[in-house]
């Protein structure tokens, strides 16, 4: 608004100089209730892995209490007592993904927090894929000469075909001119699916199939990955769903808005059969 007033002129006429301080006001208004706006979003983000993190305590010492003072048909089995956590842990890494990707668009950094992440590298018994990214001009791009290899990066991330876990390494060779030893040329990192994460999308659909496709909780998962030598923790796990389930929630919006938008919806409310057999029920 402001430049379109400048474009008017410069006169000294009063009322175009109020109407341009009328104008930045404005526009500090505006800018001001972005960023209110941004933060608003923020804190709404941590009250919900706020609460998640409650609710995870809350179970565990529910749990506790009822497997040290509850009788023992009423303690709870470790197997259930595992599901509700993945639920909450998922949960509170779905908040935190939104949390930052509110403050990325904001260009706001964020504290360092301690990332859930598995520590050592990837076993070397796995079969590598190497992906080149190299740029598409070789050329100096402060004097035109030709560009050579002087370096590269790497890094590896878990993927998985099926029946097949192997490991994908990108590599990003680094181009410096031999001219004016000035410029150094790199292809820009893809970005990953789960920021820091070691998964390729073919792995975070994998463990979402598995886990809500197969009914296959996490810790079992986690217990199949352990088998073939890859060591991932149930929080892992728990992390990457997630932050996929809030990467997989506008395709969620889209389906409830076309479902709920028919005139009709057909469901299956048949009762399990069940019988009753020596007072226990099977």
């Amino acid at each position: 608004m402001s430049s379109a007033l400048d474009d008017v002129g410069r006169g000294s006429d009063p009322l175009l100089l109020r109407l341009r301080e009328l104008a930045e006001v404005v526009d500090q208004q505006n800018a001001a209730i972005a960023t209110l706006r941004i933060e608003r979003d923020t804190v709404r983000s941590e009250h919900e892995a706020a609460q998640a993190e409650i609710e995870k305590l809350r179970l565990l010492i529910g749990q506790l209490q009822r497997g040290r003072f509850g009788r023992r048909s009423e303690k709870l089995d470790p197997d259930q007592l595992q599901l509700g956590l993945e639920d909450l842990e998922q949960a509170a890494a779905a908040a935190e993904a939104a949390q930052e990707a509110a403050s990325k668009s904001s260009n706001t950094p964020r504290p360092p927090r301690p990332r859930r992440r598995n520590l050592g590298a990837l076993p070397a018994h796995l079969p590598r894929v190497e992906v080149l990214l190299d740029v598409e001009d070789k050329s100096c791009p402060c004097c035109g000469g030709a560009m050579h290899v002087i370096g590269e990066d790497a890094s590896e991330m878990l993927d998985i075909v099926p029946a097949v876990l192997r490991v994908r390494v990108v590599r990003r060779p680094r181009y410096g001119c031999r001219a004016c030893e000035e410029a150094v040329v790199q292809a820009p990192a893809p970005e990953r699916p789960v920021t820091g994460g070691m998964a390729t999308e073919a792995l975070l659909a994998h463990v979402l199939v598995a886990k809500y496709g197969d009914f296959l909780p996490l810790y079992r998962q986690a217990a199949i990955f352990a088998r073939q030598g890859v060591a991932l923790d149930r929080s892992t796990l728990c992390d990457w769903v997630g932050r996929a389930c809030w990467w997989l929630e506008p395709l969620w919006r889209l389906l409830h808005r076309h479902v709920m938008g028919s005139t009709k919806i057909f469901a299956d409310d048949s009762v399990p059969r069940t019988c009753r057999r020596k007072e226990v029920w099977c």
